[in-house]
This record gives structure tokens, sequence and C-alpha cells, in this order.
């Protein structure tokens, strides 16, 4: 049974000059052998290479590929959210341009789309290409964020991942946040919904743009969206502190009783070093979630797009600056 008529593929591209040219080349051929019509969505999150005029040329040879230029760099996670807002697909699939997400599962997505399910999280078995470091600070993170937040998250879920058009509507008018994990929106909107494994590939050309700083910072952002635990470390800590106050107490008492003096200058030093400690840690913790609710109190748009290029002009009317 074809219940998706028409694909969008929505393809995030940041500096990505030395790839497009093989991605859409490797691309192409997969699509043009699918039992559906589809669009190719580029969306250039302000790259500053010649990527936006390679996906112009690309846009000129043929108007199923269409291209969202943005004002100026929003990130890997806008770029999504993007394509998902300009999408017009029965079925959409959020892909990177570096070909580590392999396009041979197009196909397979497809005729699982046409099995009645709604939510396709994407799973990776392996990445050789991360390296040890990568691949186990990636585990640890699922496994932290499974731990402390009330939704089940799929381990070594990626950022290629595919859901239909009912699902792609919820995204595109609800979890409009300025902080997102749209990976993790989309495990937790429910919908019928399965897995499909893959393997990555190594990246066709280029370097990752994600450093560690910034997925330092995407990891920080995606807990702080799925859970209030840290928040809650206040109370444990306030209830330790003064568990160790009471027992410094009975030990002065005991020493001025014994030896006629107040424990000594380690002791006090140590103790206050400790309290300011536990102090800083948690008005760090206060301040990571009062400068989310700040950014979203501000009501910035997630993206501002510069040129639209082979849409419809009322649809680039409707999503213009979301």
């Amino acid at each position: 049974m074809k219940l998706i008529n028409k694909l969008s593929i929505v393809v995030s591209v940041y500096n990505e000059e030395a790839v497009l040219d093989k991605f859409y080349e490797t691309i192409l051929p997969i699509l043009e052998g699918i039992d559906s019509d589809y669009e190719l969505i580029f969306v250039n999150d302000g790259s500053r290479d010649a990527s936006p005029a390679i996906l112009d040329r690309l846009a000129m040879d043929s108007k199923k590929v269409k291209v969202i230029h943005f004002s100026r760099n929003y990130g890997h996670e806008a770029a999504m959210i993007a394509g998902i807002d300009y999408s017009s697909g029965d079925g959409i699939v959020c892909m990177d341009a570096d070909l580590q997400h392999p396009v041979e599962c197009i196909p397979q997505i497809l005729d699982t789309f046409n099995q009645g399910y709604e939510v396709i999280s994407m799973v990776r078995t392996a990445n050789k290409s991360a390296g040890f470091v990568k691949n186990l600070t990636s585990g640890l993170f699922y496994k932290i964020l499974n731990k402390i937040s009330e939704v089940h998250f799929e381990e070594n879920a990626s950022d290629f991942f595919a859901i239909t058009k009912k699902p792609a509507e919820v995204l595109k008018k609800h979890f409009r946040e300025t902080s997102r994990f749209l990976r993790a929106y989309v495990q937790s909107i429910g919908f019928k919904k399965t897995t499909i494994e893959y393997e990555a590939h190594d990246r066709a050309a280029g370097e990752s743009k994600y450093s560690i700083k910034g997925l330092f910072k995407f990891s920080v952002q995606a807990m702080l969206s799925y859970s209030d635990l840290p928040l809650k470390i206040a109370s444990l800590c306030g209830t330790f502190a003064g568990i160790a106050c009471v027992l410094l107490i009975i030990y002065s008492i005991y020493m001025k009783i014994r030896v006629g003096a107040p424990g000594g200058y380690t002791t006090t030093v140590v103790v206050i070093c400790f309290m300011f400690t536990v102090l800083f840690f948690l008005l760090g913790i206060i301040g990571e979630y009062l400068a989310v609710i700040l950014s979203e109190i501000r009501k910035r748009p997630i993206y501002l797009v510069r040129d639209a290029v082979n849409f419809e002009k009322d649809q680039e009317k409707e999503n213009e600056d979301i």
C-alpha cells in the first residue's frame, strides 16, 4: 500500500563545498529510482565558502532541488526545523550532506513509511570515523540522559531521522523552543514509530563542524530541555551539607570538652571551601536554566531566511522569518 506520494529530503549544509556535488551525484539515482515524487531541500546555514553558489547551480539544473539560504549561521538544529517547515512531502527525511548518513537507506525508509510507521529513528550500529573518545562520550551522553529524563531515548540515535506529514505538522506548530533538541522531540512526540539501524560512513570530504565545545554545549542544552533533575540537586546538596555541619558541630563540641579548644584551622578552611564549592555549583546550574528561560521569553526567531529558491511564492511567504 502506497502512503507516501511525495518524499521530502532535508539536507543541512554548512561549509560543505568539497562534498556537495558528490552528495548530489550519489543521492540523485536513488531518488529517481523510488516509486514516489520527491523534493530535495538544501538548507544553507550561513555557509562562508562556495556552498551557496553550488546549491544555486544545482537548483537551476532541477526544479526538484530547492534551497533555503539563512541570513547567517543559526546552527544545525535550526537548519533541520527550517527544512521541515518548508517541506511539502507526505514523508520527510532529515540528513547531513557529508554522506556519513547513507543515502542507500532512503528506499528502506520509504518502505517503512508505507508499512504505516510515522516516526523512524535511524540508529548507528557503528561510527568508525568518530574515534574511540567520541563514540564513548556519545554512549555516555545517552545513558545519562535516559537516567535523568522521564522520556526514554534510543541510544546512538542521530540527526538522521524520518517523519510523516502528521508528526511534521506537530513540529511546525509546537516545539518551537529557541534551545532545541530535535532528535529528542522526534522520539518523544509519540505516533507509530520504529527504528532502522545503519552503519555510518566516513565523511566524503571536509571536516566535522561540531567542535568539542559545540558538542558539550549541545549536550548541556539537551539535558536542560528534558530534565529538571539538576535543579533538584540543590535539595540533595543542602541535605548533605546539613548533615556534614551537624557532624562538625558535634565534633567541635567534643574537641572543646576533651581538648579545651575547637577544631583546628584546617577543618575550618576545608568546610568553607566545601560549602562555597557547593554554592557556586548550584548557582551555575540555576544560571543555565535561567539562560534557557531568558532565550524563550525573548521569543526571537529560530532562523531568518535571506532567500528561498524554487519554492512557491505562497509557501515562501508562509514560512518567512520563523
